[in-house]
């Protein structure tokens, strides 16, 4: 199949670039930076350059690859994961505009697939005490930022839905976890930080995540691609949510560091208001469930300690 992928140089869009091409898929990646273009070369695909919120840029990459599936994954998040929740509002952008435009010129191309990228955050950051499934509604949110976050989510979603719907592509959308493994850069951070012992335990550290290993997510992309039903949404997670404080702890033994200091977050939330909620109070389990009985995809790093045990490797 020739495959258009939108943010093919991003935290998961190499993994996925490089899975497509071993599965014998035809890869044209679209990056923003033309210096990004020899890496895409080097991994065995075509580099085009365009900016997914200007619709004609991508109308005329779209054209030029002729695809048969197109796959976004437009994220522009900081590397050290983001603090605040105006870190934010560029991925937020890029869901709903960025989302609107690939349809838009995956349909004029002639595209039969779509693979949109969501996230689990759809489901709010609320306390939740059993993990979402896809038949679960948005959450919803007083704070305005992450109500922006969820509604741009749905946005996206929406966008491959409707065209869905309406005839015009087989589009699939993945709620992924939170991206981590041993290439990450946001993981590779947080382990240095635990390292050095400045990553506090904020709170207690009693939120709960759902998290994806980069390739395992790269898996589950190609498989939607290939075989995902048209129209439906599956949760991309590993099998099992994890508490911030058990994760934290995790990283601590395989650096062989000191425990990490606990903080209130009320001193915490001034500076990083985002992470501290995060790391302390958001819930948001899921269930791959849907994704493993339809697409038989399984995680390779079922938990969370398979993910991170590589950071003990020597290098």
């Amino acid at each position: 199949m020739r495959v258009l992928v939108a943010g093919a140089t991003g935290t998961v869009g190499s993994h996925v670039v490089r899975e497509l091409v071993g599965r014998g898929h035809e890869v044209t990646g679209i990056t923003r930076s033309d210096s990004k273009r020899s890496s895409l070369e080097a991994m065995g695909a075509e580099a085009v350059v365009a900016d997914a919120l200007d619709a004609t840029e991508v109308e005329r990459a779209a054209h030029h690859a002729a695809p048969e599936g197109v796959v976004s994954l437009l994220t522009s998040l900081p590397k050290t994961g983001p603090r605040r929740v105006k870190h934010l509002e560029p991925t937020n952008r890029l869901r709903d505009e960025g989302t609107r435009n690939l349809v838009a010129a995956a349909t004029a191309a002639g595209a039969r697939r779509f693979i949109g990228e969501s996230i689990i955050a759809i489901y709010g950051f609320g306390v939740r005490s059993t993990p979402a499934t896809e038949d679960d509604p948005p959450g919803r949110e007083r704070d305005a930022g992450l109500r922006r976050t969820v509604e741009a989510t749905v946005a996206g979603e929406r966008h491959v839905r409707e065209a869905t719907e309406a005839g015009r592509i087989e589009g699939v959308s993945l709620r992924f976890g939170f991206y981590h493994g041993p290439t990450a850069p946001s993981t590779r951070y947080l382990f240095r930080m635990v390292r050095r012992r400045m990553l506090p335990t904020i709170g207690g550290g009693h939120a709960v995540h759902s998290w994806i290993e980069l390739e395992d997510a790269a898996r589950a992309v190609a498989d939607a691609l290939e075989r995902g039903r048209p129209g439906a949404a599956y949760n991309v997670v590993d099998d099992e949510p994890v508490q911030i404080r058990d994760y934290l702890d995790e990283l601590v033994r395989i650096a062989r560091a000191k425990r990490p200091l606990d903080i209130p977050f009320a001193l915490a939330r001034p500076a990083m208001p985002y992470a501290a909620m995060f790391l302390s109070r958001a819930r948001i389990p899921a269930s791959n469930e849907r994704l493993k009985r339809e697409l038989a995809w399984w995680p390779r790093s079922p938990t969370y300690r398979e993910a991170l045990a590589p950071l003990g490797d020597p290098e």
